[in-house]
């Protein structure tokens, strides 16, 4: 045990990041590392998914993300972002380490106006402003490390029921450490998309909205603590409660964001 908690300690340490919203991170992965991961992983995408012919939506996908990527904060994680718009009905998007963006097109039957559309872009922007992959992959890897650790301790010393305390742990670990990491990953993402689509432009009030229209297309979600997101009226309060900063940085913004939307079918 003295060897667990020293590299405990050890992973400790190396939380010295910190988010854009003050939050300090355990992330130890070379940026390299994370950039590579990403570039390689939407090449795959790009192979294996067809992609959007229609030069209308693609036009429009790339307007909005344009006004997004082009602000300071987003230049300084990367001057090259790559949009594709995948043709799949997912309503989904990602954006990633290296500069790249993803769009299905289903997304744009819930999305359905530019500013709404900039509220899942930003959203996606400040996940990797965010270094939220960086977090999520040190985090798996010290959660293995720690139960590999346990289980080598608990055979060297017999312990009881030893299977059924290595499912206990791995259990806790999903639900006490992996998923509320990943659930304020996405509270994080929200609150700095909000910001970044309204200094780009676009009307934050319209994220609140997006997020009803989301509710509307789901079935039974399962409960929070269960899940990896936060609930739809979690998120709803949480935006509604930075709206005012929000809208500051909407008014103060110099251009208002041109994008249409095309009719989608």
């Amino acid at each position: 045990m003295k060897k667990l908690s020293l590299i405990l300690l050890s992973l400790t340490l190396f939380a010295c990041a910190v988010s854009p919203t003050g939050r300090k991170q355990l992330a130890f992965m070379p940026e390299s590392q994370m950039v590579s991961m990403g570039l390689q992983s939407f090449e795959q995408m790009k192979q294996e998914t067809p992609h959007v012919k229609d030069v209308a939506i693609n036009n429009y996908v790339q307007c909005v993300a344009d006004a997004i990527t082009r602000l300071p904060e987003v230049q300084k994680t990367s001057r090259d972002w790559e949009v594709v718009v995948f043709d799949e009905e997912a309503v989904n998007a990602f954006a990633l380490p290296g500069g790249r963006i993803g769009v299905y097109k289903g997304l744009l039957l819930v999305a359905t106006t530019p500013d709404q559309l900039a509220a899942v872009m930003g959203h996606e922007v400040g996940h990797v402003l965010a270094n939220h992959g960086n977090e999520r992959v040190s985090q798996n890897f010290a959660v293995g490390q720690t139960l590999g650790l346990l289980e080598n301790w608990m055979s060297a010393n017999n312990t009881a029921y030893r299977q059924q305390a290595m499912g206990l742990l791995g259990l806790g670990s999903k639900f006490g450490v992996l998923m509320p990491f990943s659930r304020l990953h996405e509270s994080e993402a929200d609150e700095i998309g909000q910001v970044l689509m309204a200094k780009a432009g676009f009307d934050p009030r319209q994220s609140v909205t997006l997020w009803q229209n989301m509710g509307k297309g789901e079935g039974k979600a399962p409960p929070e603590f269960l899940s990896t997101h936060p609930s739809h009226s979690t998120r709803i309060d949480k935006l509604q409660r930075g709206m005012g900063t929000a809208m500051s940085h909407y008014n103060a913004a110099s251009n208002k964001a041109p994008c249409k939307a095309p009719g989608i079918k």
